[in-house]
């Protein structure tokens, strides 16, 4: 499932609707070497114009998890969304980054091992 938002509104985006740009195409390869553990935790690809990112977003049992697609010399971000600031004002914790030089077979692999060996997934 693909989720676009845009000035607020969030919305499914289905076939020839969603951005077929090279962010979107990094994120759809990814997504298609995940394990099932992360297809479980309701793995979706964003498009969020409004923060700006593209990425795969994880419904863990503590909250939302979106792996960031790099822009640029950018590294990977996994990033931990909150549903309310915290007492530092924050809405999102970086929780790795890791550098371009994986293909999309091992970010897949990154992910789910980061994830599963912290307890974020079922």
């Amino acid at each position: 499932m693909e989720i676009q938002i845009s000035d607020g509104i969030v919305r499914r985006v289905r076939g020839s609707d969603a951005p077929m740009n090279g962010l979107a195409i990094q994120a759809r390869t990814v997504a298609n070497f995940l394990p099932l553990v992360c297809q479980r935790a309701g793995a979706s690809i964003v498009h969020n114009s409004d923060a700006n990112y593209t990425g795969i977003r994880f419904e863990t049992k503590v909250g939302p998890v979106v792996l960031e697609m790099p822009t640029g010399d950018r590294p990977y971000r996994l990033v931990h969304e909150l549903s309310e600031p915290d007492e530092y004002g924050r809405t999102e914790v970086e929780m790795r980054r890791f550098p371009q030089i994986y293909k999309p077979r091992g970010v897949a692999h990154i992910t789910a091992e980061f994830l599963s060996s912290r307890g974020f997934l079922k």
